[in-house]
C-alpha cells in the first residue's frame, strides 16, 4: 500500500479515494445549517486526503483507509470550526440547557427528562425543542471535535512524531471519563449516538430505526451532547 501510494500522483489518490472523502462529508453535513454548503467540505476533505496521502507510513500498522478517514475528518472539522456561524445567543442558551441538566440531575440524583430541564428553564417543552433544535446545528459541543482531540494522538503516532508524555496522559484520562460518561447516558441518546458514530447512519436513517422524525433524532443528540457538556464540565479545557 505504501510503495504503491508512493508511485501514485495526486490525481490518481484523488479518483479512489473521493467516494471516503464525499461519504464524510455527507455524514459531518448531517447536522450542519442548510448554509452549509458540501462543496466547501468535499474541497477540505481533499486537502486532508493529500495531507494523509503525503505523511502515510504503513509501518506504522494502520490501513491508509483509517489513517486517511482520520484526517479528512479532521479537515473538515477545521473548516467549519473557523466558520462559526452560530449566533452568541445560540451558544448561550447552549450553555444553560447544559447548566439546567446538570442542576437536575444533581438534585435529583437520576438523568434529566426533557420536562424536567423545560421546567428548570422556566420555559414550555416546546420552547425547550426549539432551543435543542439550534444547538443542533451548533458547534458548542461536537463529538466530532472531542473525537479529533483523541485521534490526534493517533494521527501523530501514525506520522511517526513523538506525542508529549503529560499531554498523551491527560487525553487518555479525558477519553476515559468521556467513555464512562457516554456509557452512562439514558439508553435512547446511547443508541443514538452509536447509530450516529459508530455505525455512521444519517439523522434520517437513524429515525426510521427508533421509529420516529429526523427532527426528534437532532434533539435527541442535542441533548445527549449538552448532557455531556455538563458531565465533562471539569474537562472544559479539552473539549
Amino acid at each position: 500500500m505504501y510503495s504503491q501510494l508512493e508511485s501514485d500522483s495526486q490525481a490518481d489518490i484523488v479518483e479512489r479515494y473521493a467516494p471516503l472523502v464525499k461519504r464524510i462529508a455527507h455524514h459531518l453535513l448531517a447536522r450542519l445549517p442548510s448554509s452549509v454548503v458540501l462543496e466547501d467540505l468535499i474541497q477540505s476533505g481533499m486537502v486532508g486526503l493529500l495531507e494523509a496521502a503525503r505523511k502515510y507510513d504503513a509501518s506504522k500498522g494502520a490501513s491508509f483507509e483509517t489513517y486517511a478517514g482520520i484526517r479528512i475528518r479532521g479537515a473538515i472539522i477545521d473548516e467549519v470550526r473557523r466558520g462559526d456561524w452560530t449566533p452568541r445567543s445560540v451558544h448561550r442558551n447552549g450553555r444553560r440547557i447544559s447548566d439546567c441538566i446538570q442542576a437536575v440531575e444533581a438534585r435529583t440524583g437520576r438523568d434529566a427528562q426533557d420536562a424536567d430541564v423545560a421546567r428548570e428553564m422556566g420555559v414550555s417543552l416546546d420552547e425547550y425543542h426549539s432551543l435543542l433544535r439550534d444547538s443542533a446545528s451548533s458547534r458548542l459541543f461536537s463529538i466530532d471535535e472531542v473525537r479529533e482531540g483523541r485521534d490526534s494522538t493517533l494521527v501523530d503516532e501514525l506520522a511517526g512524531d513523538v506525542p508529549d508524555p503529560f499531554a498523551e496522559h491527560q487525553q487518555d484520562a479525558f477519553q476515559t471519563a468521556l467513555a464512562d460518561a457516554i456509557s452512562r447516558l439514558p439508553e435512547r441518546e446511547r443508541l443514538v449516538f452509536a447509530l450516529y458514530y459508530d455505525e455512521e447512519l444519517n439523522l434520517k436513517e437513524i429515525g426510521q430505526v427508533l421509529g420516529v422524525s429526523e427532527s426528534r433524532v437532532s434533539q435527541i443528540h442535542s441533548q445527549a451532547a449538552l448532557r455531556l457538556r455538563g458531565r465533562l464540565a471539569s474537562w472544559s479545557s479539552a473539549i
